[in-house]
C-alpha cells in the first residue's frame, strides 16, 4: 500500500482549520494518521455556520490552506469538510421491505433496500434539504428486534429504524463551491459533531451511552452515542460568545475586556469574582437546559452512563463542568485530544480537523470493513461498522 495524505478542513465560525495527515507506506491496517501539516486563519464572512460573503469565507480558507501547504510541504489537491451550521437537523423514519430471495434469507442488498425505503419516506417531508448521513439504528424480523447483524436470519419482513442527518441543500453547495475555487476537491462532507466524535470519544463511552457536547463561538453542538451507535445530533444557536456578551453588559466593560475575563487573563477591582460567576453560570445554565430538553425529548436525560463530554472553547469557561453535572444529573468532564506526541495540534479544537482525518484514513481502503459511506450515504452497512467496538 502506498503513503495515504489526507487533509481535513473545518470551516468554523471563529476560526478555519485545516490539518494535512500522513499514512506511512505499508502501514497496519488500524494505524492512526500522522498530522504533518496545519493552518489555521480567522473565519470571516461566516455567521452561525452559514456562508454570508463567499469572497471573505474564500481569503480565510486560502490563507489556512497556505500555511498548511508550508508546514506540510506539499500541494493541498483534495480534502474531507466538515459542515457544522445550525441547519443541522436530524429525522427519524422507519422502512419495512420483504425480503428477495425465495427462502427468506435477508442478504446484504435488503439491508440497503430497506434503508431505501425509509429515506424515500421522508423526502417529501425534507424540501429543500441534502442527507449527509443515513444510520441504522434497529432492524426488525417479523416483528422481533435483532440483537446483532440482520443479514443471514430469515423472515417473511425486514424493517429498520433509522436516523438521518440532513442539511441546507444551498449552504452544502456554497460550502463545495468556495473550497473548490481554491482549487481543492471536496472528496466527501461529514457533520462536525461526528468528526469529532471519532477522536473525542472512546469506544468504551460510545458504548456505555455519552453525549459529546461543544461549546462554540455561536452554536453549540450535541452528538448522543448509545450501544456505540449515533442515535442523536442536534446544533443550537447560542454559545461562549453570549456569554462574554452577557459579562459585558452585566460588568459594563467593553467587549474586548468581557473576553479576556471570560478566558481568565484579566482581573479588576472594579468587579467581584461572585459576580462574575452568577453571569457566567446563568447562561451555562441556559445552555445546559437546552441540552437537557433535547434529551428529554429523545427519552435518554439521567440515562447515559458515560456522561457528558465538554470540548469547544466554552468547554473551559469556569464552572462549566459543575454547572453541567447540576443541570444534566450525569457525570461531566472537559474533552483532551490525544494524538500522541504529535505538537502540530495543541488543543481539543482541532478535534473536528483531525476526526476528518480519520475519517480519510478509514475510507482510503475500500476493501476494509471499517469503510465508511460518504456523504452520497449508499454504504450503509460500512457506515455502520466503523462504530462496533
Amino acid at each position: 500500500m502506498s503513503e495515504q495524505i489526507i487533509t481535513g478542513i473545518d470551516v468554523g465560525t471563529y476560526h478555519v482549520k485545516v490539518a494535512v495527515a500522513r499514512i506511512p507506506k505499508n502501514a497496519g491496517p488500524n494505524a492512526k494518521p500522522e498530522i504533518i501539516g496545519t493552518g489555521l486563519a480567522e473565519s470571516r464572512g461566516l455567521k452561525s455556520g452559514y456562508i454570508m460573503n463567499e469572497a471573505e469565507v474564500a481569503r480565510s480558507i486560502k490563507s489556512a490552506l497556505t500555511q498548511a501547504e508550508k508546514s506540510a510541504k506539499l500541494s493541498i489537491k483534495k480534502a474531507h469538510v466538515a459542515i457544522g451550521s445550525i441547519g443541522l437537523e436530524e429525522v427519524y423514519s422507519h422502512g419495512e421491505i420483504i425480503p428477495s430471495r425465495a427462502d427468506s434469507e435477508i442478504i446484504p442488498s435488503d439491508l440497503e433496500k430497506v434503508m431505501t425505503d425509509s429515506e424515500e419516506r421522508i423526502m417529501d417531508h425534507i424540501p429543500n434539504r441534502r442527507i449527509l448521513h443515513s444510520i441504522p439504528l434497529r432492524h426488525l424480523v417479523d416483528g422481533a428486534e435483532v440483537l446483532g447483524r440482520p443479514q443471514g436470519l430469515k423472515g417473511t419482513k425486514l424493517e429498520v429504524d433509522s436516523l438521518f442527518i440532513t442539511t441546507y441543500e444551498q449552504h452544502v453547495n456554497d460550502l463545495i463551491r468556495t473550497i473548490e475555487s481554491q482549487g481543492v476537491f471536496v472528496e466527501d462532507i461529514i457533520a462536525s459533531p461526528l468528526a469529532a466524535s471519532f477522536v473525542m470519544l472512546s469506544k468504551a463511552q460510545k458504548r456505555a451511552g455519552c453525549i459529546l457536547t461543544n461549546i462554540g463561538a455561536e452554536t453549540t453542538s450535541i452528538v448522543v452515542f448509545e450501544d456505540s451507535t449515533p442515535i442523536s445530533l442536534k446544533i443550537f444557536p447560542i454559545g461562549s460568545n453570549d456569554i462574554t456578551n452577557d459579562i459585558a453588559l452585566g460588568l459594563r466593560i467593553p467587549l474586548e475586556d468581557a473576553e479576556k475575563v471570560k478566558r481568565g487573563a484579566m482581573t479588576s477591582a472594579t468587579y467581584s469574582k461572585k459576580r462574575l460567576d452568577e453571569i457566567i453560570h446563568e447562561r451555562l445554565r441556559m445552555i445546559f437546559g437546552l441540552i437537557d430538553g433535547h434529551l428529554k425529548k429523545i427519552k435518554r436525560d439521567g440515562l447515559l452512563p458515560a456522561g457528558i463530554i465538554l470540548t469547544g472553547g466554552g468547554a473551559n469557561v469556569t464552572g462549566t463542568v459543575e454547572v453541567a453535572k447540576a443541570a444534566l444529573e450525569l457525570p461531566a468532564r472537559t474533552a483532551t485530544l490525544d494524538i500522541g506526541k504529535n505538537l502540530k495540534i495543541r488543543d481539543a479544537s482541532w478535534a473536528v480537523a483531525y476526526g476528518l482525518c480519520m475519517w480519510g484514513a478509514i475510507d482510503t481502503e475500500e476493501t476494509s470493513a471499517l469503510g465508511i459511506v460518504k456523504h452520497t450515504r449508499r454504504n450503509i452497512l460500512s457506515w455502520f461498522s466503523q462504530f462496533l467496538p
